[in-house]
């Protein structure tokens, strides 16, 4: 049976640095990390066994004197005051892409707050990296997900409207023509999802049709993750969401040549060669 790993799935730019960063500065002793440094559990619990301790901010409000990751995700500006308060040094490994429009959505803030325009975010409400950006506009930006919130807009006003880096571009697309239809103050649209993650869907729905059996590896944390699953599964339907190699089952490759193994942007790829070579 032929079994081929997709070479465009695995850790973005963002995560691959982040981990190379924690990695680095673990040989040098603790290391704490505010939320998952990757939504991929078998990675955390890998990165757990070098030193790596999780914490959420709470915990790290209480710390003093001691080493805090930025994961690719990014901080608000209240966690980068707060190490500064309490010494703590900071192993800033926040995605560039991630940073730059934390800037940009600050810019326009501070921008149109005073005639009253208003920042629009296209992002899941929660995520680590919405949080972040919604702290550049003193927690005033509107987080919209899906189209029934787009009721939530003052139409009246100028809008303008940002995306989380890891949004779907079709999603986007869609949140933006809705915007513009409905907008009677004014709108100013800002294309800001990473083309690294974009580029994934189609390149994966090349992938999947070329196998019969596809094998999506991702943590159940991961937004990506289900987001491209979702894409992997609509091209072939004989898509499998697994974890790791405890989630395989004969049953999977019934009757199949060929297995495509692809995964998220969080998922790293020593847990898709071990699934690779337990399949083969």
């Amino acid at each position: 049976m032929k079994v081929e790993i997709d070479e465009n799935s695995g850790f973005c730019f963002g995560v691959v640095n982040a981990i190379a960063k924690a990695e680095e500065e673990l040989q040098q002793g603790e290391l704490y990390c505010i939320g998952d440094i990757v939504h991929n559990n078998l990675e955390v619990d890998r990165l757990k066994g070098l030193g790596l301790r999780t914490i959420d901010h709470e915990a790290f409000a209480d710390l003093r004197d001691c080493r805090v990751l930025f994961r690719a995700h990014g901080e608000p500006p209240s966690s980068y005051a707060l190490a500064e308060k309490n010494n703590i040094e900071v192993i800033d490994a926040s995605c560039p892409v991630v940073l730059n429009l934390q800037q940009k959505i600050r810019a326009a803030y501070e921008r149109v707050k005073a005639n009253g325009g208003q920042i629009v975010i296209y992002g899941k409400r929660g995520h680590a990296e919405v949080n972040g950006l919604v702290a550049q506009t003193n927690g005033e930006a509107l987080v919209v997900e899906r189209e029934e919130d787009l009721n939530e807009i003052d139409f009246s006003r100028l809008v303008i409207l940002f995306s989380q880096t890891t949004k779907s571009l079709d999603g986007f697309k869609r949140i933006e023509e809705l915007v513009r239809a409905c907008a009677r103050g004014g709108v100013e649209v800002n294309d800001t999802i990473c083309r690294k993650v974009a580029n994934r869907i189609p390149q994966l729905r090349e992938f999947a049709v070329r196998h019969d059996v596809v094998l999506f590896v991702s943590g159940e944390k991961s937004s990506n993750g289900k987001q491209l699953f979702a894409v992997c599964r609509e091209a072939n339907p004989r898509t499998y969401f697994v974890q790791g190699v405890a989630d395989l089952s004969d049953e999977m490759f019934e009757g199949a040549e060929s297995v495509g193994i692809s995964g998220a942007t969080s998922t790293p790829r020593w847990v898709m060669e071990e699934i690779k070579n337990a399949v083969i």
